[in-house]
């Protein structure tokens, strides 16, 4: 019986320090590199009177993926490295790259850690929003909207404490750099300039005042949270990833108040995640206000030696290995999502 870890060959070092405790624990690992197919990876299944037939090549060997008792989907680029000389018709091969291995992948009716539509349906941060308020989670004053009428009202409403964000994380390339797009404050001259909301909508979203800012990280039934402070630095203040590798250092364990956490893990059963890693603000007074939800967010620098130190590596292994450790794979559907409200 074996592990299917589904990830890229560009990941980071998470992948081999849960490769080796699961394999310290006597499990079989298959690395599932999904940047290499359909291009150097054979995959087959075939549906016929006998039954079904469902191999995968590695570089060790066919494997027969009825062998693959649980799936670690980490991230999952099949199709991206097709070349550009396919022409008009390489969109057309990522897309049925990535239809067929993700279809492989949801069929093999093992433990996935978390399914495909669990991950994708917490991309959207207006029904976050809406299920974080219905489990008892405080949010910040948020607009969703493609309308400048609407934004400066929004703005007035609060005072001009507004900050801007994308829904989806993506970078813009000019002359061969990467620009991340971060979450910026709004300024009275950009008030003036929000034409381009016609072409891509955006959310605002009231700035909170902040003493901490918190990652905290859900493993099935465990949530291991980390503290920064980011005010003392002004490239961090709005948005710490500017110089996320600046505060590396700076993380510290913390405790997350205990009907918080109880909401945080009635989010994630909302969306049927045993994985998550959400983000808060807390206050001066210690209000804890949530930001957002990652169905596959990063976690290793939150193992960092000698702190924060969380053990969210061996939490993830035991997940893999042992049944009673999960919660249910499960996606409730809208609007049965209202059933995870207390």
């Amino acid at each position: 019986m074996s592990v299917l870890i589904v990830t890229w060959t560009g990941d980071n070092d998470s992948v081999q320090h849960v490769t080796r405790l699961l394999t310290e624990r006597g499990q079989k690992v298959l690395r599932l590199d999904t940047d290499l197919y359909p291009q150097t990876i054979p995959l087959w299944t075939e549906y016929g009177c006998s039954g079904r037939r469902r191999f995968l090549g590695f570089p060790q060997g066919v494997v027969d993926l009825d062998e693959v008792r649980a799936v670690w989907y980490r991230r999952f680029r099949a199709g991206t490295t097709l070349p550009a000389s396919l022409g008009d018709t390489r969109e057309a091969c990522v897309g049925e790259s990535r239809q067929t291995l993700y279809g492989t992948i949801a069929s093999l009716g093992c433990f996935q850690l978390d399914p495909l539509p669990s991950v994708r349906l917490a991309d959207f941060k207006e029904l976050q929003t809406e299920l974080a308020l219905q489990v008892g989670l405080e949010v910040p004053r948020t607009l969703f909207s493609n309308d400048p009428a609407a934004v400066r009202r929004f703005y007035r409403d609060l005072d001009g404490q507004v900050v801007t964000k994308m829904q989806s994380q993506f970078a813009i390339v000019r002359q061969g750099q990467e620009n991340v797009v971060f979450t910026s404050q709004v300024e009275p001259r950009h008030l003036e300039r929000l034409e381009g909301l016609r072409y891509a909508p955006m959310v605002f979203q009231e700035m909170i005042p902040k003493a901490l800012e918190l990652r905290a990280t859900v493993v099935g039934r465990r949530v291991f949270t980390a503290a920064v402070r980011t005010q003392d630095r002004e490239e961090t203040r709005v948005d710490w990833r500017r110089d996320g590798a600046g505060l590396v250092e700076a993380w510290e364990r913390y405790d997350l108040p205990r009907e918080t956490r109880e909401a945080l893990l009635r989010l994630t059963d909302c969306y049927g995640l045993n994985y998550a890693a959400a983000d808060f603000i807390v206050t001066p007074e210690g209000r804890h206000v949530f930001l957002e939800i990652n169905a596959a967010g990063e976690w290793f620098w939150m193992q960092r030696e000698p702190r924060p130190a969380l053990p969210i590596a061996q939490a993830l292994t035991e997940l893999l290995i042992h049944p009673e450790q999960r919660r249910p794979n499960r996606l409730h559907g809208h609007p049965g999502l209202r059933g995870c409200a207390p």
